[in-house]
C-alpha cells in the first residue's frame, strides 16, 4: 500500500524511500516459506506475501528500553502501512549473556506496545548452521582466513585512525590450512580466544571496520536455544546481514552508530551473492539517530549495574526507562505512539526533553482515564452546622468531558479531609480557597464558609471548622445563589480508604547524567521516590491490579501490580496533570 493518501501518517526520510522503491518496482515478489531449520517459520507461503519487510532484531541481555520502543514503532509503524512483514528476530549471537527470561520479555513488550508478529518470530541461532556454511564459502573464496594472534596483538595490530593496520602473519595461509583450523574451532579443540576467523578485506582502510574484521570467535558457553551444539559463535556483524537476507528483509533500519559498519555489511552480501550463497534482490541498511533523553541513561550497560547494585527496584522499577517500567507506571502505549510521531525519525542527533513524553502520556491519559477523588495530604475539617449522623449522596461524573462514562456516587459526612494546601491561616494574594471567613464549594456538594481552626503546640494547623449553606448542593436549583471563586476537592472522613502513593520523579537530577560529575550514578535523584499515606473516596475499594485514574487536580494514578494487595491498596503516580519539574 502506497500510503500517501493516508491522512495524519507522518512522513519520514525513510517512508519516502520505500516509497520510492514501490514506484520504482525494486522489489520483485517472490513467495518465501521461512528459511528450513527455523523453528518458527510457516509452511504455507501462500500466506506470506509482503514485498516490503522490516525487522526488530533485539540481542536478549536485557529489557527493552525507550529507544527501543522508537525502533519497534519505526519498523512495526512501516510495515503495516505498507502492508508489509515486520520480523521480530532474537540476534542471539552472544550466548554468554542471552537468556530466556529476556526473550519472553521483549515478546510481551513488543505486544504490549500493539504488534503482532505472529509467524514472524524467528532467532539467529537457527542460521547457525547456515552462518557456518557462509564463513566456509568466504575461506574457499579466499576471503577469510583463521588468525592465530592474541587479542591483545590483533588489537594493536589493527592500526588507528590515522595510521594503517599491520597485516596478520597468518593472513596468507593456505585456504586448505583456513578450513581445517576452523573445522578444527567447531569441533572444540581450541580454547577460548586461541583462535579467530577473520574476513581479509583491507588493514589499510580509512574505515577501520574494514580491516579484517572478526567474524567467528571461540566461546564453550551453553546457549539458551542452541544448547551445547556449538561452541563457536558468528559475530553480530556478520550475522546481522545474513540474517536479512535469509528473511528476504528489504529495508534493514538501525541506528546510526551502525553507519560505520554498513560497508562491512555489504561487503558481507556482495561476496556471499557473488559465490552464490545468496541472491538478489538484497536487504538495504538505512540509518536513523537514535533516542536520546534528558535525565535517564538509554545504555543498556548502565541499566543492567542499576539493577545489580539495587539501586532500583529491578527492570520494572517505574522510574526505569524500560517498557515494563513503563508499563507498571501507567504509561500508555497510545503515549509512546504519539510521543514517536512528534519526535520525528532523522539522521541528525539531537536529545528530546523528558517533558514531551510526559505531555505525550498526559493528552492520552486525559481521554481515557476515569476520574476518582484522593487527598494527598489530608487535613481534617468539621462542618459544624452539618448534622451528626446525616449523610447524602453526592453524584460524580467518571469523566467531565464523557457523560458515555457515567457517574458514581460519594458520601458526604460531617466530617471530611481536604487538602492541607487548601487552608491557608493568612492568605496569600490570589488565594481563593480557604481561609478565615472566606467560602469555597466543596466540588460536588455544598458551599462552606470558614469559620475557624485548631492548631498542635508546634503552630501546625490541625482542624478546619466550616459551616456550609444548605441550598447551595451542586446540581440543584439554588447551587448558582452563591457566588464563589474556590471550589476544591474533599473526601468523606468516615467513609474514606487509607491507600498509599509512590511519587515518582526523573531518576537523574541532571539533564545529562555524568556530564558534570564523571559518573552519571553520582546524579542519581535521591528524591525520585516518595511514599505517602493518602485519603481516598469509597469507590477506591475496589479497584483492581493495574487499574489507572486521574486523582482530580494530582495527576494520572496506576495500582501498583507488583506490591498492591485488596488490604494494603498501592498507587503509583504515572505523571501530574502538568509540567513541576521546572518550578
Amino acid at each position: 500500500m502506497n500510503n500517501e493518501n493516508t491522512p495524519n501518517v507522518p512522513t519520514n526520510f525513510i517512508r519516502n524511500i520505500i516509497e520510492k522503491n514501490l514506484k520504482d518496482n525494486l522489489y520483485q515478489h517472490k513467495k518465501w516459506a521461512g528459511t528450513p531449520g527455523n523453528k518458527s517459520h510457516h509452511q504455507n507461503s501462500e500466506i506470506d506475501v509482503a514485498k516490503i519487510r522490516t525487522r526488530f532484531p533485539p540481542e536478549p541481555n536485557g529489557y527493552l528500553h525507550f529507544g527501543h520502543a522508537k525502533s519497534i514503532f519505526l519498523n512495526f509503524g512501516l510495515a503495516q502501512d505498507f502492508n508489509g512483514a515486520c520480523h521480530l528476530r532474537f540476534d542471539d549471537t552472544n550466548p554468554e549473556k542471552e537468556s530466556e527470561e529476556y526473550v519472553n520479555s521483549i515478546q510481551e513488550s513488543v505486544q504490549w506496545l500493539g504488534f503482532k508478529f505472529d509467524q514472524h518470530l524467528y532467532f539467529a541461532s537457527n542460521y547457525f548452521q547456515e552462518m557456518y556454511d557462509a564463513a566456509v564459502v568466504l575461506i574457499k573464496a579466499g576471503l577469510a582466513y583463521v588468525d592465530k594472534q592474541t587479542a591483545e596483538e590483533i588489537k594493536i595490530n589493527r592500526g588507528t585512525l590515522t595510521e594503517p593496520g599491520k597485516n596478520s602473519p597468518w593472513r596468507d595461509q593456505s585456504v586448505a590450512e583456513n578450513l581445517a583450523l576452523f573445522e578444527d574451532m567447531k569441533a572444540g579443540k581450541h580454547q577460548d580466544g586461541e583462535l579467530l576467523l577473520r574476513a581479509k578485506i583491507d588493514m589499510a582502510s580509512p574505515n577501520i571496520n574494514l580491516r579484517d574484521p572478526a567474524i567467528y570467535r571461540i566461546r564453550h558457553v551453553t546457549h539458551h536455544n542452541t544448547g551445547d551444539a556449538w561452541c563457536i559463535y558468528p559475530m553480530y556483524t556478520f550475522a546481522h546481514p545474513i540474517e536479512d537476507a535469509l528473511e528476504k528483509i528489504t529495508h534493514s533500519i538501525c541506528t546510526l552508530e551502525f553507519e560505520d559498519q554498513r560497508p562491512f555489511y555489504d561487503w558481507v552480501l556482495a561476496k556471499l551473492t557473488e559465490h552464490n550463497f545468496l541472491e538478489n534482490p538484497l536487504p538495504k541498511q538505512y540509518e536513523f539517530s537514535r533516542l536520546n533523553l534528558t535525565n535517564v541513561v538509554l545504555s543498556k550497560r548502565k541499566l543492567i549495574e542499576l539493577v545489580e547494585k539495587n539501586l532500583v527496584d529491578g527492570w520494572d522499577d517505574p522510574r526505569m526507562p524500560t517498557l515494563v517500567g513503563a508499563k507498571r507506571r501507567g504509561y500508555h502505549p497510545l503515549g509512546f505512539k504519539l510521543f514517536m510521531e512528534r519526535i520525528g525519525v532523522s539522521k541528525a542527533d539531537s536529545t528530546i526533553d523528558y517533558s514531551i513524553l510526559e505531555d505525550s502520556m498526559r493528552e492520552v491519559l486525559n481521554e481515557i482515564c476515569h476520574r476518582r477523588i484522593a487527598v494527598l495530604e489530608p487535613l481534617k475539617c468539621i462542618i459544624t452546622n452539618y448534622p451528626e449522623d446525616q449523610e447524602e449522596d453526592c453524584e460524580v461524573p467518571n469523566h467531565p468531558q464523557n457523560e458515555a462514562l457515567g457517574s458514581r456516587t460519594i458520601k458526604l459526612t460531617k466530617e471530611i479531609w481536604i487538602e492541607r494546601q487548601d487552608f491557608m491561616e493568612v492568605p496569600e494574594p490570589k488565594f481563593f480557597r480557604l481561609y478565615p471567613n472566606n467560602m469555597v464549594r466543596l466540588r460536588y456538594g455544598y458551599v462552606v464558609k470558614c469559620t475557624g481552626f485548631d492548631k498542635d503546640e508546634q503552630g501546625q494547623i490541625q482542624t478546619v471548622y466550616c459551616e456550609y449553606l444548605p441550598d447551595t448542593k451542586s446540581g440543584t436549583p439554588g447551587s448558582a445563589s452563591v457566588k464563589v471563586k474556590g471550589n476544591i476537592h474533599w473526601v468523606s472522613a468516615k467513609h474514606a480508604i487509607d491507600i498509599k502513593v509512590n511519587q515518582y520523579d526523573r531518576l537523574f537530577s541532571e539533564s545529562d547524567p555524568g556530564k558534570t560529575s564523571g559518573n552519571y550514578l553520582d546524579d542519581i535523584n535521591q528524591d525520585s521516590i516518595q511514599t505517602i499515606a493518602v485519603k481516598a473516596e469509597e469507590n477506591i475499594k475496589n479497584v483492581n491490579l493495574g487499574d489507572q485514574f486521574q486523582f482530580e487536580r494530582h495527576g494520572y494514578f496506576i495500582v501498583d501490580t507488583k506490591q498492591s494487595s485488596p488490604e494494603n491498596i498501592i498507587f503509583n503516580r504515572t505523571v501530574t496533570l502538568r509540567d513541576s519539574w521546572q518550578k
